[in-house]
């Protein structure tokens, strides 16, 4: 596949990844504002200029955009982006304004917003879900069989038959369990409880640093320890425990994402492993010519991402909508208009901030920057 062809590829499969994606999300948005009889004035997938569209009998405009990286649900009487009561809403007949997102309780508001994020992560927890019930889970007994000379787990003293149970305080189920926890912590001391001839042990291991590369030339810097486990197995999940491990999935996805945020804030990890949609573009090619499982698991992480993203207190993200509610149910009375837009304008500025940067660092993924200094030198 040439150059073009493949950028036409990567951008079609991140279409049909991230679009069903954001659909779920503003129909969370949209299905929780009919509920509390808010009327929809459009639903759009993409930003910028109408390529498609009609308009149903309830008046709500569907529409798809020239700019496929988010959408929106534009709610009756939401003419600001602090949704706050303007001239134009007072002006409106009583009936109306009864339809509008303003007229509606701090409660209402909060769960209207706060349904896009959560249907991100329902999504990503009934395909879990159905995962577990199809194929099971891997279960391999989390105790070493081997131990790599000069590897982290020898420097450590780590001992053939031994059994690990916790890494720094969190418990250890399986085999798993270590290698997803270890390799978010390259570089670094992790605290490995064990249990050796039936005596408790805990014992600090610090982890070494490897960069990995998959099929795509894609690289990753992560931990190793240096064991192998004994003979595991895929075993079936008994549907009563299929919820509790779903959600156990979704929140330790969120908790990895936080774990790396952290790491980038302190240093430890740096910010060009930061991507965005052309770095999702690519991402999406490759894992197409893997087959469709390979689809639906990156769109089942992407789901998670989505969801956590929406949710951090930034405004002009649901996040930000949703602290201001929290603020206006606390006082008893909304943030004043002037500093929710003033708070909007930065949170714009930081996220097209942030997108110029991502793009930056995807696009010197590619090797575009070297290329050009290539031809420049």
């Amino acid at each position: 596949m040439n150059a073009v062809g493949g950028l036409i590829w990567a951008i079609a499969c991140f279409l049909v990844v991230i679009g069903p994606l954001i659909f779920i999300h503003e129909m969370g948005h949209y299905l929780v504002g009919r509920w509390f009889g808010v009327k929809a004035e459009a639903f759009s997938i993409g930003f910028g200029n109408e390529v498609v569209g009609w308009t149903d009998k309830r008046g709500t405009r569907w529409k798809i955009a020239t700019l496929p990286l988010g959408g929106y649900v534009r709610f009756a009487g939401d003419m600001n982006p602090a949704s706050q009561p303007s001239p134009e809403w007072l002006s409106l007949p009583a009936e109306e304004r009864r339809q509008t997102f303003q007229a509606k309780p701090v409660w209402q508001r909060f769960l209207i917003v706060f349904a896009g994020p959560a249907v991100n992560f329902l999504f990503a927890f009934v395909v879990i879900a159905g995962v577990l019930v199809a194929y099971g889970e891997p279960v391999t007994p989390p105790v070493i069989s081997a131990v790599l000379p000069h590897s982290a787990a020898a420097s450590a003293g780590l001992q053939v038959g031994d059994r690990i149970v916790s890494l720094d305080g969190g418990a250890v189920r399986r085999f798993e369990d270590v290698g997803f926890y270890t390799a978010l912590h390259p570089d670094m001391t992790v605290q490995i409880g064990l249990i050796r001839a039936g005596r408790a042990l805990t014992v600090p291991a610090h982890m070494q640093a490897e960069t990995l590369a998959d099929k795509f030339g894609n690289k990753a810097r992560i931990g190793r320890l240096g064991i192998y486990p004994i003979r595991g197995a895929m075993r079936p999940v008994p549907l009563i425990e299929v919820p509790r491990r779903s959600a156990d999935l979704v929140v330790q996805s969120v908790g990895t994402t936080l774990t790396a945020i952290g790491q980038i804030i302190g240093g430890e990890r740096s910010a060009k492993e930061l991507s965005g949609p052309v770095g999702m573009a690519r991402v999406a090619g490759e894992q197409a010519t893997l087959g469709w499982f390979a689809m639906v698991l990156l769109m089942v992480g992407i789901s998670i991402n989505l969801g956590f993203i929406n949710l951090l207190p930034i405004p002009m993200l649901d996040g930000g909508h949703l602290l201001f509610y929290i603020v206006e149910a606390v006082r008893r009375r909304p943030v004043q208009p002037q500093v929710q837009e003033w708070a909007f304008r930065s949170g714009l500025a930081l996220l097209l901030g942030l997108m110029l940067f991502v793009t930056f660092n995807d696009l010197g993924s590619t090797g575009l920057w070297q290329k050009l200094a290539g031809l420049m030198g």
